[in-house]
């Protein structure tokens, strides 16, 4: 699988770039917490590549700091998984382990997905960095994108992207990220154009995913029912949330 399509398409200038390989040492002494995450970290991935480092120095974007977060830099990594690797916990361990918000295009099989994160400091250990929600699209191609993916990929160029500070900077991939999700609910590609849009994006995707899993589990439970009041009822409960569903996805 090659991430050139992807690379390419953040556009990420030159002096940014590292193309170093990064050892799986890295990740089993920061990001593995228990033993079956040392086993998934040494059976599920092949190769991990940092691809660049985006400092104030090189790319001419203000670091960020507040009372919450420090941004000096972000990196950008790649990883290819192995068949027997579980990308959702291999992803989320490597966002973990590497002590920047982490640009990750991990590939499994003939697919890759982008993922974000923010981070903080630790409310409880001081000196020690969190990571915030991951945000990942589904795997995909992108040497055969959908129409919604190649609009993704040719809207991630780093010229492109708010440039106030890093924070913003790293916020306008995310935001990117959750309108591919809205585009692959609706069918079109559009990019928050405000912090405002942005956060009411994300709100309706959440809510989108919570309704779904609630509808499917009325859905099990009536078909079990073998009561018809209650199956009456459960079917009345389904067709109030399929109406917000449906509102969910106008605001999407």
């Amino acid at each position: 699988m090659s991430f050139a399509p992807v690379i390419n398409a953040l556009a990420i200038p030159p002096n940014a770039r590292v193309d170093q390989r990064v050892p799986k040492k890295l990740l089993l002494e920061q990001g593995a917490p228990t033993a079956a995450d040392k086993r998934q970290i040494q059976d599920g991935i092949e190769e991990m590549v940092w691809v660049a480092a985006l400092k104030p120095t090189n790319v001419a974007v203000p670091m960020f700091r507040d009372d919450v977060r420090e941004y000096l830099e972000i990196a950008v990594l790649t990883t290819t998984l192995r068949a027997a690797g579980k990308p959702t916990r291999l992803i989320e361990l490597i966002h973990r382990a590497i002590p920047y918000p982490l640009v990750l295009l991990a590939a499994h099989g003939d697919t890759v997905s982008l993922s974000l994160a923010h981070k903080r400091w630790s409310q409880g250990e001081k000196g020690k960095v969190v990571i915030e929600d991951v945000r990942r699209t589904a795997p995909f191609r992108p040497e055969a994108p959908t129409a919604e993916e190649a609009s993704f990929l040719a809207s991630l160029t780093f010229s492109g992207l708010p440039s106030r500070d890093l924070f913003t900077l790293y916020q306008g991939w995310i935001d990117r990220v959750a309108a591919l999700e809205a585009a692959q609910i609706t069918g079109t590609f559009t990019p928050p154009d405000s912090a405002a849009r942005a956060a009411a994006l994300r709100e309706s995707l959440d809510t989108h995913l919570r309704l779904q899993r609630d509808i499917a589990s009325l859905r099990i439970q009536a078909t079990k029912e073998r009561q018809l009041n209650r199956r009456v009822e459960l079917n009345l409960q389904i067709k109030r949330l399929e109406a917000e569903l449906y509102e969910a996805i106008t605001n999407l």
